[in-house]
């Protein structure tokens, strides 16, 4: 009975030990799995069967014959083009000249008095002092170095502005090569002349850029001039000029010493008339024998440019000619007719 009784306790104790040696990671997994199967209960998920998944992995990653189409963000977008695309130059929009005709008599007292008590030219004064004082003075440097197309504003047009819609050519008066004081007035009027303004090394290759071929073709017309008008209306830089004349002498041909013009005069109040706003392009103009300005050129010239200076040169100089000939027919015949 004692033995029984004794092998009863020993049995318990080994039961008890069974059921209190649980591990801690046993039971954090029954609890887990406890959670895992209420939150299927709560929010029941779609089966997926594996064949699906082994697609879907596919899909997404691209073939290595195929070109990706998406980028990710962090890759640098690189642009087709080198730089900013440039809008196209507009063809010259107006006419460029003053309303009234030039002369190279010096103004009159009353001319003066007319021109102080002009409210109009009071308020353009005005607007142009306010211009230049909220303007920096390398401005047109800048325009012409970051502006696009070297600074250049417009194509010239390949056609003649008519006649009745043109506008004057302004007097501009200095010292050509030979040491005279001349205006532009009494060199152009009664001929087809072509006016260039260069004030920087820069103007002059633009300026030959225009007259390559009209100079090679209408040089020995005597009723064609090529006037040069060398602006420095900086006294200093003036002065320096001046001092060069011998130099710039050599340079240019002698045919044309007549018709350079060293000149300093203010041309501030001509310049948005002229177009001449960028005082480091060269500008050319081609003045018919009224001195109205019918065709205009700035900046460096495409070929094309220079083919319509030299074709509408060629046109105003057939022009004059016919009513040249015209006129001498017309007095030939009223001789005739008193004789």
């Amino acid at each position: 009975m004692i033995s029984r009784s004794v092998a009863r306790i020993q049995h318990a104790r080994i039961a008890s030990k069974s059921i209190f040696s649980i591990r801690p990671t046993s039971a954090l997994s029954c609890s887990t799995a406890v959670s895992s199967s209420r939150a299927s209960q709560k929010s029941p998920q779609l089966s997926v069967a594996p064949s699906q998944v082994f697609a879907r992995g596919l899909a997404s990653k691209p073939s290595p014959s195929e070109p990706s189409s998406s980028k990710s963000p962090s890759e640098p977008t690189v642009s087709e083009e080198d730089g900013p695309s440039l809008a196209p130059l507009p063809i010259l929009p107006r006419a460029l000249g003053v309303p009234k005709p030039p002369t190279a008599e010096p103004r009159s007292w009353q001319e003066k008095k007319e021109e102080m008590l002009d409210r109009e030219k009071h308020l353009e004064k005005r607007k142009f002092l306010i211009k230049q004082a909220t303007s920096g003075y390398f401005e047109d440097f800048h325009k012409t170095m970051h502006g696009g197309h070297g600074g250049k504003m417009w194509i010239a047009p390949k056609v003649l502005i008519r006649e009745d819609k043109a506008l004057y050519f302004p007097d501009v008066a200095g010292k050509n090569l030979l040491g005279d004081q001349v205006h532009t007035t009494t060199l152009c009027k009664g001929n087809i002349s072509v006016v260039a303004f260069l004030s920087t090394q820069v103007a002059e290759e633009h300026v030959k850029s225009f007259t390559k071929f009209v100079l090679a073709a209408y040089t020995s017309d005597p009723k064609f001039k090529f006037v040069q008008i060398n602006l420095q209306e900086n006294p200093l830089k003036s002065a320096i000029v001046s001092l060069s004349r011998s130099s710039i002498k050599r340079t240019i041909p002698e045919e044309f010493h007549e018709t350079y013009i060293h000149s300093s005069q203010n041309m501030e109040m001509l310049r948005k008339p002229l177009g001449f706003e960028n005082k480091h392009l060269g500008f050319v103009y081609l003045v018919d024998e009224n001195l109205k300005v019918r065709w205009a050129g700035c900046g460096y010239a495409k070929d094309e440019e220079a083919v319509y200076l030299m074709e509408l040169t060629n046109k105003l100089l057939q022009r004059l000619q016919s009513e040249g000939d015209s006129k001498k027919a017309g007095s030939n015949e009223k001789g005739k007719e008193q004789q």
